[in-house]
Protein backbone atom coordinates (compact mmCIF):
# COMPACT_ATOMS: atom_id res chain seq x y z
CA UNK A 1 0.00 0.00 0.00
CA UNK A 2 2.96 2.52 0.96
CA UNK A 3 4.14 1.91 -2.41
CA UNK A 4 1.18 2.64 -4.41
CA UNK A 5 0.76 5.65 -2.07
CA UNK A 6 3.70 6.71 -2.90
CA UNK A 7 3.69 6.37 -7.09
CA UNK A 8 0.42 8.33 -6.57
CA UNK A 9 1.89 11.46 -4.92
CA UNK A 10 4.99 11.04 -7.49
CA UNK A 11 2.22 11.16 -10.05
CA UNK A 12 0.34 13.86 -8.93
CA UNK A 13 3.38 16.20 -8.48
CA UNK A 14 4.84 15.59 -11.85
CA UNK A 15 1.35 16.43 -13.04
CA UNK A 16 0.93 19.71 -11.17
CA UNK A 17 4.38 20.79 -12.17
CA UNK A 18 4.43 19.71 -15.82
CA UNK A 19 0.66 22.46 -15.41
CA UNK A 20 2.65 24.90 -13.74
CA UNK A 21 5.27 24.84 -15.81
CA UNK A 22 3.00 26.65 -18.72
CA UNK A 23 4.50 29.88 -19.46
CA UNK A 24 1.52 32.15 -19.20
CA UNK A 25 0.58 34.43 -21.46
CA UNK A 26 2.74 37.19 -23.27
CA UNK A 27 1.46 40.76 -21.95
CA UNK A 28 0.05 43.25 -24.22
CA UNK A 29 2.27 45.78 -25.82
CA UNK A 30 1.45 48.96 -24.48
CA UNK A 31 1.29 51.95 -26.18
CA UNK A 32 4.63 54.60 -26.21
CA UNK A 33 3.54 56.99 -23.77
CA UNK A 34 2.44 60.45 -25.42
CA UNK A 35 3.21 63.45 -23.38
CA UNK A 36 0.55 66.61 -23.28
CA UNK A 37 2.62 68.63 -25.74
CA UNK A 38 3.07 65.92 -27.78
CA UNK A 39 -0.56 64.88 -27.94
CA UNK A 40 -1.92 68.07 -28.76
CA UNK A 41 0.07 68.91 -31.61
CA UNK A 42 -0.86 65.79 -33.27
CA UNK A 43 -2.95 66.42 -36.19
CA UNK A 44 -6.83 65.62 -35.91
CA UNK A 45 -7.92 62.66 -38.04
CA UNK A 46 -11.08 63.97 -39.32
CA UNK A 47 -12.59 64.53 -43.17
CA UNK A 48 -10.31 68.25 -42.90
CA UNK A 49 -7.13 66.67 -42.59
CA UNK A 50 -4.32 65.26 -44.77
CA UNK A 51 -2.17 62.70 -42.60
CA UNK A 52 0.52 60.77 -45.35
CA UNK A 53 2.38 58.94 -42.17
CA UNK A 54 -0.46 56.84 -41.76
CA UNK A 55 -0.94 53.23 -42.89
CA UNK A 56 -3.09 52.27 -45.73
CA UNK A 57 -6.07 49.59 -45.94
CA UNK A 58 -5.87 47.45 -48.93
CA UNK A 59 -8.61 45.29 -48.32
CA UNK A 60 -11.88 45.58 -50.04
CA UNK A 61 -13.75 42.92 -47.97
CA UNK A 62 -16.44 43.04 -45.26
CA UNK A 63 -14.97 43.40 -41.83
CA UNK A 64 -16.00 41.08 -38.87
CA UNK A 65 -18.77 44.26 -38.13
CA UNK A 66 -17.03 44.96 -34.79
CA UNK A 67 -17.42 49.26 -34.43
CA UNK A 68 -15.41 51.47 -31.63
CA UNK A 69 -16.50 54.60 -30.50
CA UNK A 70 -13.61 56.81 -29.05
CA UNK A 71 -15.04 58.13 -25.60
CA UNK A 72 -12.39 60.82 -25.86
CA UNK A 73 -9.74 62.13 -27.76
CA UNK A 74 -6.75 59.64 -28.45
CA UNK A 75 -3.55 58.62 -30.11
CA UNK A 76 -3.20 56.95 -33.36
CA UNK A 77 -0.49 54.93 -33.85
CA UNK A 78 1.31 54.08 -37.63
CA UNK A 79 1.42 50.32 -36.08
CA UNK A 80 1.16 48.15 -32.78
CA UNK A 81 3.26 50.27 -30.25
CA UNK A 82 4.37 52.16 -33.00
CA UNK A 83 4.52 55.71 -33.31
CA UNK A 84 1.44 58.00 -32.82
CA UNK A 85 0.96 60.31 -35.77
CA UNK A 86 -2.36 61.75 -35.14
CA UNK A 87 -5.28 61.65 -32.73
CA UNK A 88 -8.84 60.39 -33.56
CA UNK A 89 -11.33 62.96 -31.52
CA UNK A 90 -14.19 62.19 -30.22
CA UNK A 91 -17.00 63.59 -32.53
CA UNK A 92 -16.83 64.15 -36.25
CA UNK A 93 -19.01 66.75 -38.36
CA UNK A 94 -21.22 67.27 -34.68
CA UNK A 95 -21.53 62.88 -34.71
CA UNK A 96 -19.77 60.82 -32.34
CA UNK A 97 -17.16 58.85 -33.44
CA UNK A 98 -17.73 55.28 -34.61
CA UNK A 99 -15.19 53.58 -36.22
CA UNK A 100 -14.91 49.98 -37.81
CA UNK A 101 -12.09 47.98 -37.41
CA UNK A 102 -10.72 46.06 -39.76
CA UNK A 103 -8.25 43.92 -37.55
CA UNK A 104 -6.99 43.21 -34.09
CA UNK A 105 -3.88 41.86 -32.69
CA UNK A 106 -2.89 41.81 -28.98
CA UNK A 107 -5.02 44.48 -27.36
CA UNK A 108 -5.19 46.98 -30.08
CA UNK A 109 -7.50 47.62 -33.09
CA UNK A 110 -7.25 48.80 -36.38
CA UNK A 111 -9.47 50.76 -37.77
CA UNK A 112 -10.76 52.96 -40.69
CA UNK A 113 -10.09 56.94 -40.35
CA UNK A 114 -12.04 59.54 -42.30
CA UNK A 115 -8.91 61.53 -43.41
CA UNK A 116 -6.73 62.01 -46.49
CA UNK A 117 -5.52 60.29 -48.59
CA UNK A 118 -7.93 57.42 -48.71
CA UNK A 119 -8.38 54.25 -47.51
CA UNK A 120 -6.07 55.35 -44.38
CA UNK A 121 -6.06 53.64 -41.24
CA UNK A 122 -4.29 53.16 -38.00
CA UNK A 123 -3.81 51.77 -35.05
CA UNK A 124 -5.12 52.46 -31.57
CA UNK A 125 -4.96 50.35 -28.17
CA UNK A 126 -8.06 48.95 -26.79
CA UNK A 127 -7.36 47.84 -23.86
CA UNK A 128 -8.33 50.59 -21.58
CA UNK A 129 -11.72 51.46 -20.96
CA UNK A 130 -11.12 54.32 -24.21
CA UNK A 131 -13.47 53.00 -26.52
CA UNK A 132 -16.99 51.35 -26.47
CA UNK A 133 -17.47 48.11 -29.01
CA UNK A 134 -20.51 47.34 -30.35
CA UNK A 135 -21.13 44.61 -33.55
CA UNK A 136 -22.59 46.26 -36.91
CA UNK A 137 -24.60 44.20 -38.91
CA UNK A 138 -24.94 46.04 -41.69
CA UNK A 139 -22.93 46.75 -45.01
CA UNK A 140 -23.68 48.87 -47.61
CA UNK A 141 -22.01 48.22 -51.12
CA UNK A 142 -21.93 49.87 -53.96
CA UNK A 143 -21.41 48.54 -57.58
CA UNK A 144 -20.00 51.51 -59.53
CA UNK A 145 -20.53 49.68 -62.69
CA UNK A 146 -23.60 48.65 -62.22
CA UNK A 147 -25.07 51.94 -60.53
CA UNK A 148 -26.58 49.64 -57.91
CA UNK A 149 -26.46 50.00 -54.28
CA UNK A 150 -27.29 46.97 -51.81
CA UNK A 151 -27.44 47.27 -48.06
CA UNK A 152 -27.52 44.02 -45.96
CA UNK A 153 -28.07 42.97 -42.69
CA UNK A 154 -26.08 39.96 -41.25
CA UNK A 155 -25.57 39.24 -45.34
CA UNK A 156 -29.51 39.05 -46.18
CA UNK A 157 -30.05 41.95 -48.64
CA UNK A 158 -32.42 44.43 -47.10
CA UNK A 159 -33.09 46.34 -49.84
CA UNK A 160 -31.29 47.23 -53.59
CA UNK A 161 -31.45 50.38 -55.40
CA UNK A 162 -29.72 51.64 -58.93
CA UNK A 163 -27.81 54.89 -57.86
CA UNK A 164 -26.11 58.05 -59.71
CA UNK A 165 -22.01 57.91 -59.50
CA UNK A 166 -19.26 60.39 -60.20
CA UNK A 167 -18.54 61.77 -63.41
CA UNK A 168 -15.32 60.18 -65.76
CA UNK A 169 -13.82 63.29 -64.58
CA UNK A 170 -14.71 63.41 -60.85
CA UNK A 171 -14.90 59.44 -60.18
CA UNK A 172 -16.39 57.83 -57.04
CA UNK A 173 -13.41 56.37 -55.01
CA UNK A 174 -13.28 53.01 -54.23
CA UNK A 175 -12.23 50.79 -51.29
CA UNK A 176 -13.57 50.32 -48.43
CA UNK A 177 -14.63 53.17 -46.22
CA UNK A 178 -17.67 54.12 -43.97
CA UNK A 179 -20.60 56.42 -42.65
CA UNK A 180 -18.62 58.75 -40.67
CA UNK A 181 -21.74 61.45 -40.11
CA UNK A 182 -25.34 62.00 -40.43
CA UNK A 183 -26.18 65.80 -41.01
CA UNK A 184 -29.59 66.86 -41.22
CA UNK A 185 -29.57 69.55 -44.24
CA UNK A 186 -30.46 72.91 -43.30
CA UNK A 187 -28.92 74.95 -46.45
CA UNK A 188 -29.05 72.98 -49.25
CA UNK A 189 -32.78 71.71 -50.46
CA UNK A 190 -31.36 68.42 -52.81
CA UNK A 191 -31.46 66.08 -49.76
CA UNK A 192 -32.75 66.23 -46.36
CA UNK A 193 -30.20 64.51 -45.25
CA UNK A 194 -26.72 63.85 -45.81
CA UNK A 195 -23.99 61.11 -44.48
CA UNK A 196 -20.61 61.71 -45.43
CA UNK A 197 -18.45 58.84 -46.08
CA UNK A 198 -14.74 58.48 -45.06
CA UNK A 199 -13.33 58.97 -48.21
CA UNK A 200 -13.03 62.00 -50.70
CA UNK A 201 -13.01 63.35 -54.14
CA UNK A 202 -9.47 62.63 -55.88
CA UNK A 203 -9.97 65.40 -58.35
CA UNK A 204 -11.74 67.98 -56.34
CA UNK A 205 -9.13 69.02 -53.04
CA UNK A 206 -12.31 71.61 -51.94
CA UNK A 207 -15.89 71.40 -52.94
CA UNK A 208 -18.48 73.67 -52.08
CA UNK A 209 -16.47 75.47 -49.61
CA UNK A 210 -15.71 71.81 -47.84
CA UNK A 211 -12.76 69.25 -48.41
CA UNK A 212 -14.49 67.31 -50.95
CA UNK A 213 -15.90 64.65 -48.76
CA UNK A 214 -18.23 62.34 -50.80
CA UNK A 215 -21.36 61.34 -49.57
CA UNK A 216 -24.84 59.40 -49.99
CA UNK A 217 -27.58 61.81 -50.29
CA UNK A 218 -30.98 62.25 -52.10
CA UNK A 219 -31.61 64.02 -55.49
CA UNK A 220 -34.91 66.20 -55.92
CA UNK A 221 -35.86 63.97 -59.02
CA UNK A 222 -34.45 60.49 -60.72
CA UNK A 223 -32.46 61.94 -63.48
CA UNK A 224 -29.21 60.88 -61.73
CA UNK A 225 -29.78 56.90 -61.33
CA UNK A 226 -28.52 54.69 -63.27
CA UNK A 227 -25.60 57.96 -64.40
CA UNK A 228 -22.06 58.81 -63.76
CA UNK A 229 -22.81 62.79 -63.53
CA UNK A 230 -21.86 63.72 -59.62
CA UNK A 231 -18.66 65.06 -58.64
CA UNK A 232 -17.87 61.72 -56.36
CA UNK A 233 -20.92 61.41 -54.31
CA UNK A 234 -23.39 58.61 -54.45
CA UNK A 235 -27.26 60.09 -55.25
CA UNK A 236 -30.04 57.82 -54.06
CA UNK A 237 -33.54 57.45 -54.26
CA UNK A 238 -35.91 58.42 -51.42
CA UNK A 239 -36.71 55.32 -49.73
CA UNK A 240 -33.04 54.43 -50.27
CA UNK A 241 -31.95 57.51 -48.21
CA UNK A 242 -34.61 56.75 -45.32
CA UNK A 243 -32.92 53.37 -44.76
CA UNK A 244 -29.45 54.81 -45.15
CA UNK A 245 -30.16 57.38 -42.37
CA UNK A 246 -31.08 54.32 -39.84
CA UNK A 247 -27.35 52.70 -40.38
CA UNK A 248 -25.26 53.07 -37.19
CA UNK A 249 -23.01 54.85 -37.48
CA UNK A 250 -19.51 52.99 -38.69
CA UNK A 251 -21.32 51.04 -41.15
CA UNK A 252 -18.66 49.73 -43.75
CA UNK A 253 -19.42 50.97 -46.97
CA UNK A 254 -17.63 49.53 -50.29
CA UNK A 255 -17.29 50.77 -53.30
CA UNK A 256 -16.09 48.84 -55.99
Amino acid sequence: MFRVLLVALVTAFAVSSCAGSEPPPPPQPRPQAVDVQSFAVLPEATTFAKIEALPRDDDTSPTAGQVLRAKKDVPVYDAVNGRAVAKLPATQLGSPTWVPEVDRKDGWSKVLLPSRPNRSAGWVFTGSDDFERAENDYLVTVDLAAFRLDVTEKGRSIGTWTVGTGSAQHPTPTGRTYVMASIKETVATFSPYVLPLGSHSESHETFGGGPGTVALHGWPDDTPFGTASSDGCIRVPDDALDLLITLPLGTVVIVK
